[in-house]
């Protein structure tokens, strides 16, 4: 729970002014006040607590002066003020840095030195130790949640917060009334009662240094101010509950049960008191009742995080399955395009092939051998795709050059009847391969859809050329010669292609141009050429299939 806005800043300073009420109500005015100052004392003092989140220094620094000024003139909200001291200079120490820190323990300090000393008595040993250990206290509890060894794995502080508020309203709401009547001086009465309610915000983050802390509480309630023995011994029973939560050691358990247990009898039992095995068992099933409260609870905590890793090892297993499915689907795609494509394909091969040698000399005899050979190179290439979807992992060698595959393009388009005219500039060679192979596609994509579109005895120039940071593919062919049936087209080739020129951080365009024609342009971007005297650099040839997978082209022709 987080609290945003002003809600917690007025419930703060509202408990800072209450607080003094209680303590100071009964206690009247000073010899130096008048006897209606109790309301403005409280309100002086409790109010700026709304302030304390968010200047906790200047509070700090505040409260100081204040409990200078009420000690030296007499007044009980001086007990009040060194309480709602520890508590700001303990918010200084978890919001602030050290130097913030230093400055409020220090005015911490000499404030309540001066709050211990009374008039013409000079400072003691001891007093300076309770002036030094009192404001150190609380700092060393804001430092310590602050830091990464308090932070539980959930970071939720609603059930810190919830511990702490409960016990500091228990702890005070069920004393105050007795705080006048020890030995001590009641603001050390109630200090340490409101530090004994604080302390069980930190006991799920430090449990074993709580249960010592409420352990000495009720030992010194006991001695000095036997009213809130009752008091401690709650507070005592819930630290060890949420020590038993924490901690699932059960010989560390049995240690604090056991100090529990002779801790709570020495509360309780009075030296007229006798002893029965009645007495003895409630006594135990007393101190046996929050361990077993704890336990569950930690059981229950347990087993939710338990639930918790269960559930997202199902969701990974889950997502390893899908995985797994998706693969197996994939490899029974591959199976059945190579079964039903090859088989119509290889038919064509063997036809083609028959024929070629029936088929005397000539144009058809060319024919013939072009569609045996590019039937040879379609199986080729869908074995490749069937390694490739069968192992996604796996990268399928690559045959041909860049350069090759555009100029056996050009001459295999020629020979199918277009007239096509190819510029290769040398200085392509230079560029990326993966922006090399994207043009070597392109132009295959642009000569097939000139010839499914414009058919045969149509002019094409080609040209692949370097311009200053770019690779540039333009095909340009003119208006068809006569009229033609077109051919089918799944209407996807411009998409791919466009879809490859984008991937690279290119433009592609395509339409009809002045002419009555159709004009393919594409711009890749490419790094620096090399200098002419440096040799290319070694690399993999690439082949139609590899970069059919790798490049995106969805294939298909306009």
């Amino acid at each position: 729970m987080r609290w945003r806005g002003v809600p917690l800043d007025l419930l703060l300073a509202a408990a800072g002014t209450a607080l003094d009420l209680m303590l100071s109500a009964k206690g009247g005015g000073s010899a130096l006040l008048p006897g209606n100052e109790v309301i403005p004392m409280a309100v002086a003092v409790g109010a700026p607590m709304g302030l304390v989140r968010r200047a906790p220094l200047a509070v700090s620094l505040y409260l100081a002066a204040f409990l200078v000024f009420t000690d030296q003139v007499g007044s009980f909200t001086a007990n009040t003020a060194q309480m709602l001291l520890c508590v700001a200079i303990g918010l200084v120490a978890y919001y602030s840095g050290w130097r913030p820190t230093c400055v409020a323990l220090g005015a911490a300090i000499a404030a309540t030195a001066t709050n211990l000393a009374d008039p013409g008595i000079a400072l003691t040993t001891n007093s300076w130790m309770y002036s030094v250990l009192v404001p150190t206290f609380p700092v060393l509890i804001g430092t310590y949640l602050r830091g990464p060894a308090g932070r539980l794995k959930d970071g939720d502080i609603s059930p810190d917060v919830l511990l702490a508020g409960g016990g500091v309203a228990f702890t005070v709401l069920s004393t105050w009334t007795d705080w006048h009547s020890g030995s001590q001086p009641v603001w050390v009465v109630g200090l340490f009662a409101v530090l004994g309610g604080l302390s069980l915000g930190v006991a799920r983050r430090f449990p074993g240094l709580v249960f010592i802390f409420q352990s000495v509480l009720l030992i010194a309630a006991d001695q000095y101010l036997h009213e809130t023995v009752n008091t401690c011994l709650i507070l005592m029973l819930i630290a060890l509950c949420v020590f038993a939560m924490r901690i699932a050691s059960w010989a560390w358990i049995t240690v604090t049960y056991v100090i529990c247990t002779m801790l709570a009898s020495l509360a309780i039992v009075e030296d007229s008191t006798e002893v029965t095995a009645f007495r003895v068992a409630i006594l135990m099933a007393l101190v046996t009742t929050p361990v077993a409260i704890g336990r569950y609870l930690g059981v229950r905590q347990a087993a939710a995080e338990a639930e918790r890793l269960r559930v997202r090892e199902s969701a990974r297993l889950a997502v390893a399955q899908v995985r797994a499915d998706q693969l197996l689907e994939r490899e029974n795609i591959a199976r059945e395009v190579h079964d039903i494509v090859a088989h119509h394909v290889g038919a064509m091969v063997l036809r083609a092939g028959a024929a070629r040698y029936a088929a005397p000399e000539g144009p058809v005899a060319d024919a013939l051998a072009d569609i045996r050979e590019t039937g040879h190179q379609a199986l080729e290439d869908l074995r490749g795709l069937l390694d490739v979807l069968r192992d996604p992992g796996r990268r399928p060698d690559m045959p041909a050059d860049p350069a090759e595959v555009i100029r056996e393009s050009a001459e295999r388009m020629t020979a199918a009847g277009l007239q096509v005219e190819l510029e290769l500039d040398p200085a392509t060679a230079h560029a990326p391969l993966v922006a090399r192979a994207s043009a070597a596609r392109i132009v295959q994509e642009g000569l097939t859809n000139v010839l499914k579109h414009a058919g045969p005895g149509t002019q094409v120039s080609v040209a692949v050329t370097t311009t200053g940071q770019a690779l540039t593919v333009r095909v340009r062919n003119g208006p068809p010669p006569t009229i033609i049936e077109r051919l089918p087209s799944s209407g996807r080739g411009l998409a791919g292609m466009r879809e490859r020129v984008r991937a690279l951080g290119g433009t592609l365009t395509a339409g009809l141009d002045q002419d009555g024609g159709w004009l393919l342009t594409a711009d890749m971007p490419i790094a620096s050429p090399a200098s002419p005297t440096t040799s290319p650099p070694a690399e993999r040839p690439t082949g139609c299939i590899t970069d059919l997978i790798t490049g995106g082209l969805t294939g298909g022709a306009t």
